[in-house]
């Protein structure tokens, strides 16, 4: 069998033009527009956006988990390979080699089975592991992630372990495979603050240790910031801007996300309510011809109603806003 993985090229993970419809009300709606999106290989990029925006299709659509009669168009290509084309074995091991980390660990662990039986899995079914070795490996990467008495946890059920446990089991599962690239929708959603500090500081050192690259969908800003080398911004199906993820925190380009950093509280500033954006968010399908972020934006022309921006370069990272490089200069932020 071929791995889908052998040409390594810079860009592991190259979305282009990805469009994806779902059937839903007797027809089908576009719930992902004209996506593109690029990761290299160890590198971290955050997708952050609000609920709906598209960001857990976006990881969906890469390892092909989409719902029945979903119709998507555009390309998706990991380590050269075009993901559409792949059958049998061979998508089999695609979704081996890029596991995904869900928010909600209780909800993709079978609970009739112990937490042995669900790290030892993949390794006997793909690589065919002996039971003992399997276990043996699945104890030292429980180790790995801050689960003390391996030994001990391989023989419990899901329901016997916390949430925070839980989520590292399933970290521990997707390191298990030695993938090249990890999806991890929102890890931490689930957990207390505490925990989802541990998780993610266990999740950052694991990838940096073993060049691992991996797309973070998150709905905070500061944490891609803090674990993300670039962040792409998502809004209606539609990648709004990618830069640098300090970059990006500290001078937005869109103005959609000049609005999500603006929302965001501080503690180094006193004000007597957060900044909101007026409206609601859209889906890809309710969004109108021009851009999407039009209704709500604050610097809207009539151009923006007219036309429907595509990603292009501006200081050093790409944005889709056909004000943007007047608003750029008004900001007085200096090109890199």
């Amino acid at each position: 069998m071929s791995n889908p993985f052998g040409n390594r090229t810079s860009d592991l993970l190259d979305i282009s033009g990805l469009t994806v419809a779902l059937p839903l009300g007797g027809r089908h709606r576009t719930v992902l527009s004209d996506v593109s999106l690029r990761v290299g290989a160890g590198e971290a990029v955050g997708l952050v956006g609000e609920s709906g925006s598209g960001k857990s299709m976006t990881a969906r659509s890469i390892v092909r988990l989409l719902p029945a009669g979903a119709h998507t168009e555009g390309s998706i290509r990991l380590g050269g390979a075009d993901v559409a084309a792949l059958r049998g074995p061979a998508l089999r091991d695609l979704r081996r080699r890029v596991p995904m980390v869900f928010q909600d660990p209780r909800a993709h662990i079978n609970p009739v089975r112990t937490i042995g039986d669900f790290l030892t899995e993949a390794l006997r079914a793909h690589s065919r592991t002996p039971r003992r070795a399997g276990q043996e490996r699945a104890v030292r990467m429980l180790e790995e992630v801050g689960v003390a008495d391996g030994r001990r946890r391989l023989r419990q059920y899901p329901h016997e372990l916390s949430g925070g446990l839980l989520q590292r089991v399933m970290i521990a599962a997707a390191l298990l495979t030695e993938p090249h690239l990890l999806l991890a929708d929102e890890p931490t959603t689930a957990l207390d603050v505490t925990t989802q500090a541990e998780v993610m500081a266990i999740l950052d050192e694991l990838r940096r240790e073993r060049g691992l690259a991996m797309l973070f969908i998150t709905h905070d800003l500061e944490l891609a910031a803090a674990v993300c080398d670039r962040t792409a911004v998502m809004y209606a199906g539609r990648v709004m801007e990618v830069r640098a993820s300090d970059l990006l925190h500290q001078h937005p380009l869109h103005p959609y996300t000049a609005a999500l950093t603006a929302a965001r509280p501080c503690l180094d500033r006193r004000a007597e309510r957060l900044v909101t954006t007026a409206g609601r968010p859209l889906s890809a399908f309710e969004a109108p011809d021009g851009c999407p972020f039009a209704t709500r934006c604050a610097h809207v022309r009539q151009r923006c109603h007219d036309t429907r921006p595509g990603l292009r370069p501006l200081a050093g990272g790409q944005v889709a806003c056909v004000r943007a490089e007047e608003l750029h200069q008004e900001r007085a932020v200096p090109h890199e």
